[in-house]
């Protein structure tokens, strides 16, 4: 089974000349979920992960199975208002224009090995956030980690330094 076979192309969406990867075929099918949720755990590091970060709303997904795998954390990071406590904040460029992340001030200890997890690593510019956030709150990323890198948007560029890993390439 290839799991790239249940992704599908969305094309001018969520705006012309993009081309969105949707996964939601892959998540529908038991088999295919299943499959993505292996390969992307052979992907970690065997080193000991104290908590996963996902990155709303996709990065949920796989993110709290890992998490779960890993006996680890999991620590949810979401676009503003949406978390409850004490927070920090970071923006960043989309491809189609710019957002603002946040994590909860506390989810973080100093020294906390951290998985980064999410569905796609396009420009690089949500995760580079992301990390950002990670590192603010004294984490070290420990590998960066997504379902799909979309090679030729070169996000890997925004994450020097840091561990990728993909389950599938385009």
């Amino acid at each position: 089974m290839q799991i790239s076979d249940y992704i599908r192309d969305i094309q001018d969406f969520p705006k012309e000349g993009i081309t969105f990867k949707d996964i939601t075929p892959l998540l529908g099918d038991a088999n295919a979920f299943a499959k993505a949720e292996e390969i992307l755990y052979t992907l970690v590091p065997e080193i000991n992960i104290d908590v996963v970060v996902g990155i709303e709303a996709r990065g949920f997904f796989f993110g709290t199975l890992l998490a779960k795998r890993l006996n680890a954390g999991f620590i949810p990071v979401r676009k503003p208002n949406k978390l409850p406590s004490e927070k920090i904040s970071q923006e960043y460029a989309l491809e189609y224009g710019t957002d603002i992340l946040e994590i909860h001030s506390d989810a973080i200890k100093s020294g906390d090995k951290v998985l980064l997890h999410d569905d796609v690593l396009a420009t690089g510019g949500t995760a580079a956030a992301v990390v950002a956030l990670i590192e603010k709150l004294g984490g070290e990323v420990v590998q960066c980690n997504f379902l799909i890198e979309l090679d030729f948007l070169n996000g890997r560029d925004k994450l020097v330094g840091k561990h990728v890993a993909a389950a599938i390439t385009y």
